[in-house]
């Protein structure tokens, strides 16, 4: 008896040296440090990730430093994007799978000014500031969805639209609207088009993993994924603390920072990050395989079951 349990504690020594002894995991979100990643950066800070075993590096995203090829390329364990994205990903042979969906309420949005757009109509024909082709997917379906006909013109910030370089431009409602307002553009003079508002309501980020990450280390997903949701939690409970902890890694990571932008940022993310946390309903995510297989950005729809695999689910009371 006293050999079987001495097999027992061996057995278990080496499988907790096997996972202690793993590399550090590493996260990258899909742009550069900022309230829009809040839980992850919380989570990191609070030490929720290394209260589940887990030893996480946060690397730096951007364009510079794409999402998507870190976890194609294998240099990042985890990782956010945006879910038309993933399903291109997906759908292009590559298997990466959504363990968990954060923003399930689209936060893009269409800001014009009101001295040239008074309607939905008014932008055919206008200039349109967009961003990089990963991020036009939506857009390219707005613009079809109402016929509209524009020319689209690539940006790297607001700044083309308030100084009169485009007519209409992309925002996301946590972050561009809001540095339009801050340059001194007042609200009522803005039409603004949230795209969940016209019927095209892609979620956004999701944390995703490759598929192999998962079947050989499922639980050290679903602790990744557990842990992060915490973080949010935590975020939205104690945001003073949470900006800080963001401001940061802005600051380490040399991004220009604002304390004000930032909370903004956080109490928009509290708005479209909607119970049940973590999870993807099937309805959303067969309307955008729908859209991008009718513009012939992917040829097949990818599995539902396949893509989406829940790992954790949390209610959160707002």
């Amino acid at each position: 008896m006293k050999k079987f349990f001495s097999l027992i504690l061996i057995i278990f020594f080496f499988s907790f040296l096997t996972i202690a002894s793993a590399k550090t995991i590493t996260f990258i979100p899909q742009w550069l440090p900022q309230a829009q990643f809040a839980g992850y950066y919380v989570a990191y800070k609070k030490g929720l990730y290394k209260r589940y075993g887990l030893d996480v590096k946060i690397l730096t995203g951007g364009p510079e430093a794409p999402s998507t090829k870190y976890l194609i390329n294998k240099k990042a364990d985890f990782g956010t994007m945006w879910l038309s994205t993933a399903i291109q990903l997906r759908a292009s042979g590559i298997k990466i799978v959504n363990i968990a969906q954060i923003i399930q309420r689209s936060a893009l949005m269409l800001v014009a000014r009101k001295s040239k757009v008074k309607c939905l109509r008014d932008i055919n024909g206008k200039t349109v500031g967009v961003w990089n082709k990963s991020f036009q997917i939506p857009l390219k379906a707005f613009f079809k969805k109402y016929n509209l006909k524009v020319k689209m013109i690539r940006m790297s910030s607001i700044n083309l639209f308030l100084r009169g370089g485009v007519d209409v431009t992309s925002a996301m409602w946590y972050n561009e609207y809001h540095k339009i307002l801050v340059a001194g553009v007042d609200p009522k003079d803005l039409l603004t088009f949230f795209f969940y508002k016209y019927g095209l309501n892609f979620p956004e980020d999701g944390i995703y993993t490759l598929e192999t990450t998962l079947k050989t280390y499922p639980e050290i997903c679903r602790a990744f994924v557990k842990a992060s949701i915490e973080g949010w939690i935590y975020s939205f409970k104690h945001p003073e603390e949470a900006i800080n902890i963001v401001l940061d890694f802005m600051f380490k990571a040399h991004v220009p920072a604002s304390k004000v932008h930032q909370e903004w940022m956080l109490n928009r993310m509290r708005d479209i990050i909607l119970p049940p946390f973590g999870k993807l309903f099937k309805n959303d995510y067969m309307y955008v395989a729908n859209i991008l297989k009718e513009q012939d950005l992917i040829n097949y729809i990818p599995s539902f079951k396949k893509f989406y695999r829940p790992i954790y689910i949390k209610d959160v009371k707002k």
